[in-house]
This record gives C-alpha cells, sequence and structure tokens, in this order.
C-alpha cells in the first residue's frame, strides 16, 4: 500500500494558479502587449514633449514612468491575481481545502485513487486522472486539464512522495 500525506495552504493554491497564468498563451500575449505598447506610446509622447516644446523634464518623467510600468505591470498583474484567487473562494471552502491530505494506493482496491481531506474521504478512478507532472517545489496530480492534486514536496509529512508518484503514474497509463 503506498500512502502519502501532505499539508496544503493557501500560498499552494496561489502558486497552482499562477503557474496555469503563465502557462495560458492567450494571457502571456496580452501581458507583452500591455508590457511594451503602453510603454512605447508612452515614450512617444515623451519624445513629443522633448522634440516640440524642449521639455526636457516631462520627457523624462514620461518616460521613467514608461519604464518602470513595462518593469513592474507584470508583477502588479500577479498581485492582483494572487488577491483574486483568494477572493473567488469563500471561508467554508477554504476550510473545506486546507490542511492535511492523505492520498493511497491500496492493493485491494486498486481502481481508485483514495483521497482524505479537510472536505472528506474521496475515491478518484485512474481513468479519470490525466497525468503525473513534476515541478521544482511541487508534484501535480491532474484530475482535469486546470485542476490538479497539487503536492508540495516541504509539506510532506508522511511516505515517499517519489515513489507514490511513481506508482499512481503507473496506474494511470494502466488503467488509460
Amino acid at each position: 500500500m503506498f500512502d502519502i500525506e501532505y499539508e496544503f495552504s493557501e500560498e499552494d493554491l496561489v502558486h497552482f494558479n499562477e503557474l496555469q497564468f503563465m502557462r495560458n498563451e492567450e494571457i502571456q500575449q496580452d501581458i507583452r502587449k500591455n508590457r511594451w505598447i503602453v510603454p512605447g506610446v508612452m515614450a512617444i509622447i515623451g519624445s513629443f514633449y522633448y522634440v516640440y516644446y524642449g521639455d526636457w523634464q516631462t520627457s523624462a518623467y514620461i518616460l521613467l514612468i514608461a519604464l518602470l510600468w513595462a518593469l513592474l505591470s507584470p508583477k502588479v498583474m500577479l498581485l492582483d491575481l494572487h488577491r483574486q484567487v483568494l477572493k473567488s473562494y469563500s471561508e467554508k471552502e477554504k476550510n473545506a481545502m486546507f490542511g492535511k491530505y492523505k492520498l493511497s494506493i491500496d492493493p485491494q482496491n486498486a481502481g481508485y485513487l483514495l483521497e482524505k481531506s479537510p472536505s472528506g474521504s474521496h475515491k478518484m478512478a485512474w481513468n479519470e486522472l490525466l497525468r503525473v507532472e513534476y515541478g521544482k517545489r511541487y508534484v501535480y496530480i491532474y484530475i482535469n486539464l486546470t485542476t490538479a492534486l497539487v503536492i508540495p514536496l516541504k509539506k510532506v509529512i508522511s511516505g515517499d512522495l517519489e515513489k507514490f508518484a511513481e506508482q499512481v503514474e503507473i496506474m494511470i497509463d494502466r488503467n488509460a
């Protein structure tokens, strides 16, 4: 029997949503546009002030604001994402989501991944799980394209995460 127990927190939820956000090509394209088009227009306006009015101070201020916009706007967007993610869940949902999780692969009941979480016990059929993905600080077991069990490496309480993840991959492949 393979078991793993870990703690899931707000930080982990925000990290997963940030990962999904950064992988979305449409959003990345919007960030690039916002990061370069707005400062480009501001640079043109600053150049206009310098050339037409000879006002180098105003031009320098506008160019400084454009540079700060280009450097800081992606970070501000991520901070806003963090706020939106946490705001999108009620306190009841957060209480049911955050806390200790226990995942089990039971040889007697090999058709399911068993999950015990703050919201209760759940069985997930292997053929419903998509894949296991490894990150620097996390292991993700994808339930669908946008939802995963997020296992933080540093918050594993018991069990061997590496062996567990390998076994989950084997079970997913076997039942695909």
